[in-house]
């Protein structure tokens, strides 16, 4: 959607003004908190701030009400300045029960604003949420601010001439907070309440339910005349370039971008996945984008719908699958295989908390070594990681390019932060990307048809099935080089083994140099990153260089293969440290390719680093 400018509320006293203001909702996963953290998170977009938000949902579909594993919460972070992080601590806690409050609270700075439903706090909430006692009564909250009223009461009071049932109404509450932080936040009303009657249009009951919910909690801000935390607070608009803007997810960015891949390539599109999360949402964004020539198939299985993506590859089509960790492992073989056939494909994995099921709503980045290496035998591809849900977007086309060009498997990582976070995306006009248009081969060459004949950069012909005088073998077992036919001479394996390899390295060729993304070429130390590890890194650089500190961040796009300047680059620090959310692998990769002593910096907690922690990390490696 795009930002429209909007005539500004009057600020009365008691508005406060704010740069960049933290809020997280939190509630059982039945509350509706993710709903009302995205549709706070439109409003925020449409006056204008810069925002990040990150979702954080448990693993079961719908766990025991009440209970501390079946919290769900969404944070967002909004300001009139550059956003780059979802917010180290909250400054406000939307509490919808004493679970969410006692598994949220710990994260809220001191002096922060609670606002908890006091409606849920009786005995049998508390006891689920193992309290001794209500803390809303026996001083344990003293270091923050709190406000307690009964939300559920009041909803119900709210939608009562609707005719709801109790527990239909009391579905509405998230409305009635939605309402309120609204009204906390000046922020209009008006695109929610379009929202609510278009998405319950054919129950007109629910939809004027809700809006009198929404309603409800933004009145009660304005007249409850509650004297201390309760307030109004205004947040500028950030400066923007003009352009049209909306919110993306990750996932939304990465779908769009394959989409948009394929079309500078010139090629219809097949998606072939397998539900799993955070990697389905990715199925669901590409199957409303039929119209531009994509083709999405549900597999009952992820070695299915690898494999009918590479069939989609050799008739021609543009090959994608997506899953995360434990899918990719199912893929594995048929990575090999098109590896050995030499065909594009691109392969999403959205990594997330490990091994085997793990934690599957939580983030990680401990796939980089089955990414770079993890196939059997020498089978190398291309890996390109994404920086944030909106990097997503170049990194999908520029992982089409690889593919089509050099004809291989291009593993794009993401992961679960990034997947479901949202940030502001302004639209790119697509007349600024090259195309890449790819052709097939249609006539038989002078001297004959080769199937593995190679071109500058080692890539063989793409020919479609039935083409006249181009029938060829392919399969897994291993071809000989020029003819494609089956061969197990020792030197031929060792020749096509070399061949591979070298097509593979010479993407390097294609790629920028790696660049300084905040401060010098050379210095004290360098902070190097991949993936969603890019908003921390950068903010706590970015303060440590205003106080003086020589510190520099690098972020790694190409992590396979690097680009050609690498070494050099990092050698011209002192020190580099190397913060992912795994226990050391980019690490690994950068000692044992440069010979560089770079120092982990690890967390595998399934939540992203904060900036306090990159800084912390900084001050420890200089002092070291």
């Amino acid at each position: 959607m795009a930002t429209a400018l909007k005539e500004e509320t009057p600020r009365t006293p008691e508005t406060q003004q704010s740069e960049a203001v933290v809020v997280r909702f939190a509630g059982d996963s039945g509350d509706g908190m993710q709903l009302t953290g995205g549709q706070f998170t439109l409003s925020t977009a449409l006056a204008g701030n810069d925002l990040a938000t990150f979702p954080d949902f448990p693993a079961e579909i719908r766990a025991p009400q009440g209970t501390l594993f079946g919290v769900s919460a969404f944070q967002i972070n909004f300001g009139s300045e550059a956003i780059e992080t979802a917010g180290d601590q909250p400054d406000v806690l939307v509490a919808m029960n004493p679970a969410a409050l006692k598994t949220n609270v710990p994260a809220l700075r001191e002096g922060g604003l609670i606002i908890a439903d006091s409606g849920e706090f009786g005995k049998r909430n508390l006891d689920k949420a193992k309290y001794d006692s209500n803390p809303l009564e026996d001083g344990s909250l003293a270091k923050w601010q709190f406000l307690a009223f009964d939300i559920s009461a009041l909803t119900l009071e709210a939608v009562k001439p609707f005719g709801l049932g109790n527990k239909e109404a009391l579905r509405c509450k998230n409305m009635w907070t939605l309402g309120l932080a609204l009204w906390m936040f000046d922020r209009e009303r008006q695109p929610l309440i379009d929202w609510l009657n278009n998405k319950f249009a054919k129950l007109p009951d629910v939809a004027a339910a809700n809006v009198a919910a929404l309603n409800a909690g933004h009145a009660y801000g304005e007249t409850a005349e509650i004297s201390g935390p309760l307030k109004q607070y205004h947040v500028d608009a950030a400066p923007a370039t003009p352009g049209l803007y909306r919110t993306v997810t990750g996932a939304e960015s990465i779908s769009l971008g394959l989409v948009a891949g394929a079309q500078l390539a010139d090629l219809k599109m097949f998606f072939g996945g397998y539900p799993i999360t955070p990697a389905s949402a990715i199925l669901h964004h590409l199957s409303r984008l039929k119209e531009y020539g994509i083709t999405t198939f549900q597999a009952e299985d992820e070695i299915a719908a690898i494999c009918a993506s590479i069939g989609a590859s050799y008739a021609g089509s543009l090959g994608v699958t997506s899953s995360s960790g434990p899918g990719i492992a199912l893929k594995g073989e048929a990575m090999g295989l098109a590896i050995i056939t030499e065909l594009p494909l691109i392969i999403v994995n959205s990594q997330r908390g490990g091994p085997s099921t793990g934690l599957p709503t939580k983030t990680e980045q401990s796939d980089l070594y089955q990414a770079v290496y993890g196939r059997n035998g020498d089978a190398p591809l291309p890996v390109v990681a994404a920086c944030s849900p909106v990097d997503a977007f170049d990194c999908a086309i520029e992982a089409v390019r690889i593919a089509t060009e050099y004809m291989t498997p291009v593993m794009l990582l993401t992961d679960g932060y990034i997947a479901n976070a949202a940030e502001p995306w302004q639209v790119p006009d697509m007349d600024s990307y090259a195309p890449f248009p790819k052709e097939f081969l249609t006539e038989v060459p002078e001297g004959g048809f080769k199937a593995y004949a190679r071109d500058e950069k080692l890539a063989r012909p793409w020919v479609k099935p039935g083409t006249p005088g181009m029938m060829h073998r392919i399969g897994g077992i291993e071809k000989a080089e020029g003819t494609g036919h089956i061969n197990y001479e020792p030197e031929n394996h060792q020749a096509m083994t070399d061949t591979r390899k070298a097509k593979i390295d010479g993407v390097a060729d294609s790629i920028p140099e790696q660049d300084v993304c905040l401060g010098e070429e050379g210095g004290k130390l360098a902070v190097v990153g991949w993936g969603s590890t890019f908003g921390p890194i950068h903010q706590a650089v970015k303060r440590k260089r205003a106080a003086g500190v020589d510190v520099s961040h690098i972020h790694i796009r190409h992590i396979w293969p690097m680009p050609k300047n690498m070494g050099d680059l990092l050698k011209s620090y002192d020190t580099v440290i190397v913060p992912e959310m795994n226990t050391g692998q980019l690490k690994t990769i950068l000692r044992d390719q440069y010979l560089v002593d770079a120092q982990p910096v690890n967390k595998v907690s399934g939540q992203p680093f904060t900036i306090a922690e990159m800084e912390a990390a900084i001050d420890g490696a200089l002092q070291t």
